[in-house]
């Protein structure tokens, strides 16, 4: 439940094929920032969430596990690309890389189910997450750490 002190977080559903397109980028640039806080920002102070083995609910659980994923997930960077949705409902797949502080990269790819508040705010989401080690050299996302260029190649340009 959002607080009556929160400013609706637009796009409010239900959602249009463009409204949702729109959310799942701000979403994707939230999430490329690598600020726990500023991510949690976009979730209900009670969201509930399923991530890996983990099942986080409200804000302060998600910035404690946004907090060990990024101190674990180095030079992370992340696409989403909207799979579907239906009234305050947005599915949506991803992929993001990253290193281990052993230098080990992976491509971590995924699904997630998003249920949003009537205020823009994301109550719900489950997240299923496959992590996969790839040579330094099979990269695909090589943009500077922050937001993905807008002329970057998307998931389905990419072939993943």
């Amino acid at each position: 439940m959002t607080t009556a002190a929160e400013a609706p977080r637009p796009p409010l559903p239900p959602f249009s094929r463009e409204t949702a397109v729109q959310k799942v980028r701000m979403a994707e640039d939230a999430w490329n920032s690598r600020d726990p806080v500023r991510v949690s920002l976009a979730y209900t102070p009670d969201s509930r969430w399923r991530n890996r083995a983990e099942f986080p609910q409200g804000r302060a659980q998600i910035v404690e596990l946004l907090q060990r994923k990024w101190n674990r997930e180095l030079d992370y960077r992340l696409i989403k690309e909207l799979w579907a949705f239906d009234g305050n409902r947005i599915g949506v797949r991803f992929a993001y890389e990253w290193h281990d502080d052993a230098g080990q990269w992976y491509r971590s790819y995924g699904n997630e189910n998003w249920e949003f508040d009537a205020h823009g705010f994301m109550a719900v989401r489950h997240a299923s997450i496959n992590d996969l080690p790839i040579a330094e050299s099979d990269r695909k996302f090589h943009w500077p750490l922050g937001r993905r260029p807008d002329d970057h190649a998307s998931l389905s340009d990419l072939g993943l």
